[in-house]
């Protein structure tokens, strides 16, 4: 079994123009391994993947794989709105080298509850390696009830959640029926510390992005049984300024003030607004991201 404790990052996707920018992503990737990043999402929500043509999937779960070469955990956002393009995603990934799979919820579609467990089952029959559940009404009009996911749980390489319907209630109702064994990570950085005290493992973070390792200290004084309320909520306001917009687009603005040429979102995203611009600016600088 992977280890899957700590702090994943939903990794933004780099582009230069129209193309994907492997030269920066290499960068990205550097970083993280100097940070100690505990694992990699790629190809998620951050990573913009509903813009991402199957090509330029295949391309960067390639060369991510080569790269880190087993240094960190590489889990693959393989979910999509259509249970055969999900498994066939899932079975690409899986034969590229991805450690485990990020499945999100079918989007659009608003499965019933029974739907959802039909479409998972069917995902994991068809590939080995582990799979995390993704819940995120806000983008998908479909949350995950904590008796599904209970009943996914039974299912030998359905090994976790992340949880960003930003119910706490719901949080930890799956927590108390799914037990120990199943990995519970909140997907809103905001609320990670109130995930953990639940008795979640950590959190798979936007934030993350620009201060991996502040997170991953947190979360490992949190788990020596520290107080920590007040350095978690040190961040608040700059987890805060990374959706002063719709994610990613903060986000990658902030890496290119901190020197990483990750280039604009795609269209239908836009570049930040220069309102944003400038506040976000301002709280990067309080954050000794960038120079003051």
């Amino acid at each position: 079994m992977i280890n899957l404790n700590g702090v994943g990052v939903a990794l933004v996707t780099p582009f230069k123009g129209s193309k994907v920018n492997y030269d920066v992503l290499k960068e990205l990737l550097d970083f993280h391994l100097t940070q100690k990043t505990d694992f990699l999402v790629i190809l998620g929500s951050t990573a913009e993947a509903a813009t991402l043509s199957l090509t330029e999937k295949k391309k960067i779960i390639e060369f991510v794989v080569k790269y880190i070469d087993k240094r960190i955990p590489i889990m693959v956002g393989s979910g999509t709105n259509d249970t055969k393009t999900t498994t066939s995603l899932s079975k690409m990934a899986e034969k590229l080298g991805a450690d485990a799979l990020l499945v999100v919820t079918p989007y659009y579609n608003r499965p019933t509850q029974k739907g959802l467990i039909a479409h998972y089952k069917y995902v994991a029959k068809h590939v080995s390696i582990p799979i995390m559940l993704y819940n995120v009404p806000s983008r998908t009009s479909c949350n995950i009830l904590p008796e599904t996911v209970f009943e996914l749980s039974k299912i030998e390489n359905i090994i976790g959640i992340k949880e960003a319907s930003g119910d706490l209630k719901q949080i930890f109702d799956v927590i108390k029926l799914t037990g120990k064994s199943f990995l519970v990570y909140s997907g809103n950085d905001d609320q990670t510390l109130d995930v953990l005290k639940l008795g979640g493992q950590g959190v798979i973070s936007v934030t993350g992005n620009i201060i991996p390792g502040a997170l991953k200290s947190l979360i490992e004084e949190f788990k020596k049984g520290l107080y920590m309320d007040e350095q978690f909520s040190h961040y608040n306001k700059l987890h805060d300024s990374m959706f002063i917009e719709t994610n990613p687009i903060p986000v990658k603005r902030a890496l290119e003030f901190m020197g990483f040429l990750v280039g604009s979102p795609r269209l239908p995203l836009l570049k930040l607004e220069k309102k944003h611009d400038k506040i976000l600016l301002e709280v990067l600088k309080q954050y000794d991201l960038v120079k003051k």
